[in-house]
């Protein structure tokens, strides 16, 4: 169960990442789910909490891939839904493509076999953060 913990940490770390730039409040947020998590002080996780070295989106979306497998339980799921949403809200302001995001999260059928869950989910991922940039 530790590697599960530790993997979801490094994808909320992972997705923070994903827009080139970690938020204060998304620092924060990390900083206290690791702690929260019991793996602040992970040999692993520490150069990546405390961005020592940047995270790559192609790490972020391995780590997403390991943390899924292939056919990822509900419980699994909500679990990320629930963990990302948490980041995404860290900052106190919700834009349009971020509710899209976990909207769109919510409503992924993880049984469809055509396209694994984790496909889709990092599709929705990379299109909210490419999104987001072009309107900054």
């Amino acid at each position: 169960m530790t590697t599960d913990i530790k993997t979801l940490v490094k994808i909320l770390i992972g997705v923070a990442w994903l827009d080139g730039d970690i938020q204060p409040e998304e620092r924060r947020h990390l900083h206290q789910v690791a702690k929260e998590k019991g793996v602040a002080d992970d040999l692993e996780i520490q150069p990546l909490l405390h961005e020592l070295r940047a995270v790559k989106p192609e790490e972020c979306y391995q780590w997403l891939r390991d943390y899924l497998g292939d056919r990822p339980t509900s419980e699994t799921c909500q679990t990320l839904i629930e963990s990302i949403s948490a980041l995404i809200y860290s900052d106190g302001t919700v834009a349009n493509e971020e509710a899209k995001l976990l909207s769109r999260l919510q409503l992924i059928d993880s049984t469809d076999a055509s396209e694994p869950f984790y496909s889709k989910t990092l599709s929705i991922i990379r299109k909210l953060y490419q999104r987001w940039l072009a309107e900054f």
